[in-house]
Parts: structure tokens; sequence; C-alpha cells
């Protein structure tokens, strides 16, 4: 990796023109949301990360928080509560007062994508910032990728191959990460249509974290 790639994209990142002119559609039409690649939010001492696809429209494009104001985010953070990554209430909005407790939310690909598909190329092009977000972890012990295309980009990220873990629900594998080993655990995204249709439910999200949580307490 390229040590000058820093952890967070730029507001202005020009890297992806499809992306670019679909923030700049978003900002015309609604112009007081965040519409900007979308930090990651956490503590830098944080031992899990967890890597979500991409920004919702009305979700964390809007808010600047990832997973912030929609439905997926609802249900992570009341998960993340339930386990005891969090401090504070989360009230959908960026200025809630909500903290993560030794965990952090990123995302594979830093903008929102039109009909939250992004495509091969923009992920390829902001995968040096999800690489740079896992190196300047140094805590860190274990990353839950939300989907497959999450799973995909984050062992690319840490140069591992895509027969080194398949993904599933529940899945998870040991492997190397930049400052010593990480485990990956896999779920189903957490999303609306996920939920509505029953590929996830509440109970099998929690046990992942419930896995996760385990994992982290053993040391």
């Amino acid at each position: 990796m390229n040590a000058r790639v820093p952890a967070e994209a730029p507001l202005d990142c020009p890297l992806c023109p499809r992306l670019v002119a679909f923030r700049e559609d978003t900002a015309r039409a609604h112009p007081d949301w965040h519409n900007a690649p979308v930090e990651s939010f956490g503590p830098g001492t944080a031992r899990l990360l967890v890597v979500g696809l991409a920004p919702g429209l009305r979700g964390a494009n809007r808010t600047g928080r990832p997973f912030t104001g929609d439905w997926a985010g609802d249900l992570l953070y009341a998960t993340l509560g339930k386990f005891g990554f969090t401090r504070g209430t989360y009230d959908g909005r960026p200025d809630d007062g909500l903290e993560l407790v030794d965990a952090m939310i990123t995302n594979a690909v830093r903008c929102v994508p039109p009909e939250n598909k992004p495509v091969g190329a923009e992920a390829n092009a902001c995968r040096p910032y999800l690489t740079a977000r896992i190196a300047a972890l140094p805590r860190l012990k274990a990353i839950l990728c939300l989907g497959k295309i999450s799973h995909d980009n984050t062992l690319r990220a840490l140069g591992h191959r895509m027969k080194d873990a398949a993904f599933g629900h529940g899945a998870t594998a040991p492997l190397r990460g930049p400052n010593g080993p990480v485990r990956l655990f896999d779920s189903y995204h957490c999303s609306r249509y996920n939920t509505n249709t029953g590929r996830l439910t509440e109970a099998m999200f929690e046990t992942v974290f419930a896995d996760i949580r385990t994992y982290l307490d053993a040391g």
C-alpha cells in the first residue's frame, strides 16, 4: 500500500466520474445534505471494524455519518448497543451524541452510488482508503463484513485471495492483517430489503455480534 494514501477520502474526491456526477446531481436537488464521501465513525483504538457497502442515499449521504438516518442504521446501532459497542442514545442524527466504544464503522465505497450499487471499478478505486483505514487501527482484532461485496473488498484490501475465506452469513475466518492476526466475520447486510424478506432477522444479526463479543472478550 502507498503510505501516502490517507484512511479517509477527501470530500471532493474525483476518482469515480459516475459517483461524482451522482453526488453533484444530488447536491443540486438537496443542497443541505452531506453529498460527499462519508468518513469512518469511531475511535482509532477500536478492536472491531464494521465494513458496509456504501453510504445510503437518504442515510449517510444525507447525514454524513455511516449508517445514520435509515433503517439499516437503526438495526446496526441498536445491535451494537446491545453488545456494549456504543455509549449514549442513537437518534438517527450525526449530532445525537452517540459514541462508539471499541468499534468503528466504515464503507468499502465512500460515496453514494446510484441505486445503492457501486460497480467494480469504483470499489477498486476506493479500496486504497479501506486498506489505509484497516492499517490505521493498531488494536484491530475483528472485522465484520456486511454483505458479500463488503466481504470481497475487505479480503482484497487485506491482500488475501477470495478462496482464503468464503462468504456466508455467520461465517468466520482467521486472516492476517497489517498489524497482526485479525478474524473476519460475515453477515448479510442489515438492509430493509433483507429484513423485510426474512433473509436476515434481528436474531440472526445478534448471533453474529454475540460471536464477535465472545471472540473479543476472550482476548
